[in-house]
């Protein structure tokens, strides 16, 4: 028994009333009806909502709700190679580490901010971004790409 103005829906959720109820595609084609709502024309896949993402780092990224696997690990290799661009930038004998590490991080991070559906992954991008560059340029200073390997 369901109390008044109260519909159970497919998986016997209850529903305050069908007009006001997102349905699943499944269900429209079956009824008939391509709307998410009673009047309108969209399927539930079109509709806006938030899935349930647990991990924090999910929650940073995938803001959207959605998953993006490709475009988070590439955000975060962005991220690591120019966490390790910068770190090792301090250290004038590191800069063969700071100089490649940073080239990379330069490079996966472009590619990363071209390919990013999400606003969390643009932040970490370029966060990414900037420690690649302040790596790569200090490591150049401090003997350049090949510093005495070639040459």
């Amino acid at each position: 028994m369901s109390a008044p103005g109260v519909e159970p829906g497919p998986d016997s959720t209850p529903y305050p009333h069908s007009a006001f109820r997102l349905k699943s595609s499944r269900e429209a084609l079956q009824s008939g009806q391509t709307g998410i709502y009673a009047n309108e024309g969209l399927h539930m896949t079109q509709a806006v909502h938030r899935g349930t993402i647990t991990h924090p780092v999910g929650t940073l990224l995938n803001t959207d709700g959605r998953s993006h696997p490709k475009e988070n690990s590439f955000a975060s290799i962005a991220l690591v190679l120019g966490l390790v661009a910068a770190i090792t930038s301090i250290f004038s004998g590191l800069h063969l580490i700071s100089c490649w590490a940073g080239l990379a991080g330069l490079l996966v991070g472009a590619w990363a901010q071209l390919i990013s559906a999400t606003t969390g992954q643009r932040f970490i991008t370029v966060i990414g971004l900037g420690g690649s560059g302040v790596g790569f340029y200090l490591g150049m200073a401090h003997g350049g790409l090949f510093g005495g390997v070639l040459g």
